[in-house]
């Protein structure tokens, strides 16, 4: 219409621009009694329910093994409370002082001891054909899983420093681009490819959010699929994996017997399930099922209504964990937590999914499930930042709103 101005075309935009806009200019913080630290509670409480239910499952699932290894049928269960209870340790340390010590870390040299790790665990002795572990005394870590901390904290500062470049130049990304791959292809010549394929989607979320264009996040993308081709096609039981998975049923007695005992133990277990240690396909049946296929004996023994509720604890866990994304105080923390809920909510999702067949099978365990020492610590320390994360956001309100949902 004449007299008005016309609207500037312009090219897509990033829909989360207003809302690091709003981080940016958030209001000055407002002291907390040096002692005070306000967590989020139902978090709290959802975690502990789901680390209490994962070591009664793993037992359930790995006492008849332990017997196999000749082992007590505690062996296993000993070991995973012993790092449960030291990560769940951890968690509420981290809760308590997260916010005195997180300004302090360097997120590069975190990262640069993560590589060293990575880069050692290749000279150590092999288990099953891979280098994932590096024995320290009676157990051994998996510096992987340190990788997924650091990493999503690394690219939580960056972001939160460099906001104001990311929107204006193409530069800005090329570091925190080469650092993500680094640390991917540290992780993908152990071989893991299940690992990286996470973290990859799980930086190119951070780095869409913190203001990279929808043009290089597909060409990203894109420059992905080559990448992943390949490495399937290096190694043979990759190429058979997704073979079973195109036609499971006709590798049964092969390389789908694993996944077709997976899904007689969802089958057998229906609505109610056989009753807790009552899982007949554990007995040799479903190979290793205390780690990678744990969700099948799960819902063999407790049936879908109860599986379902376990479910849910992991949806609610995800929906406070970007509820404290959204209420940060800092753009640092948003993306932390922002990263971290994206990590867990993938890593879950694909366990289960593996499991009924969703999707091919992968060796990626079922947080707070899944026997692993590495795992359970690194998952319960990513819980106590999401939750030291939640007490600097209440610390910057004022004190009638902390209680405010």
């Amino acid at each position: 219409m004449l007299g008005k101005k016309r609207k500037r075309r312009g090219g897509w935009r990033n829909p989360f621009s207003k809302w690091i806009a709003g981080k940016s200019k958030a209001a000055p913080a407002r002291k907390a009694p040096a002692d005070a630290v306000t967590i989020d509670f139902p978090l709290f409480i959802a975690v502990l329910a789901l680390v209490i239910m994962g070591l009664i499952i793993m037992y359930s699932s790995s006492a008849f093994w332990g017997e196999y290894y000749h082992r007590d049928s505690l062996y296993f269960f000993k070991r995973q409370s012993v790092f449960a209870a030291f990560g769940f340790a951890t968690m509420l340390a981290i809760a308590k002082y997260y916010r005195k010590f997180a300004d302090r870390i360097n997120p590069t040299g975190l990262l640069v001891c993560t590589w060293i790790l990575l880069v050692g665990v290749l000279f150590c002795r092999p288990v099953a054909n891979v280098h994932r572990w590096i024995p320290v005394g009676p157990v051994r870590l998996q510096p992987s899983e340190l990788a997924k901390i650091s990493l999503i904290f690394f690219l939580a500062r960056y972001l939160d420093a460099n906001k104001s470049r990311l929107a204006k130049s193409y530069k800005a990304l090329a570091y925190p681009v080469l650092m993500t791959l680094i640390t991917l292809g540290l992780i993908a010549v152990e071989p893991d490819l299940g690992t990286p394929a996470l973290l990859f989607l799980v930086s190119a979320a951070l780095l869409f959010v913190g203001g990279m264009s929808m043009k290089i996040l597909l060409a990203g993308l894109a420059a992905a699929v080559p990448v992943a081709a390949y490495q399937l096609i290096k190694y043979e039981y990759r190429i058979k994996r997704l073979l079973v998975f195109l036609s499971p049923e006709q590798n049964i007695s092969s390389s789908g017997y694993q996944l077709h005992q997976s899904f007689l133990a969802i089958g057998a277990g229906g609505w109610l399930g056989a009753g807790l240690g009552a899982s007949k396909m554990k007995l040799l049946y479903l190979p290793e099922p205390h780690t990678d296929f744990i969700f099948a004996i799960m819902a063999e023994e407790l049936g879908l209504l109860r599986v379902l509720c376990v479910v849910g604890l992991f949806c609610f866990v995800i929906y406070r964990g970007l509820k404290i994304a959204r209420t940060a105080s800092s753009l640092s923390g948003s993306m932390t937590a922002l990263g971290i809920t994206l990590m867990l909510a993938l890593q879950s999702f694909y366990n289960m999914s593996m499991s009924t067949g969703l999707v091919p099978t992968k060796g990626i365990p079922l947080p707070f499930f899944s026997y692993g020492g590495s795992s359970i610590l690194s998952t319960l320390v990513m819980m106590g930042i999401l939750l030291g994360i939640s007490a600097r956001s209440a610390e910057k309100k004022p004190a009638g709103e902390r209680g405010s949902k």
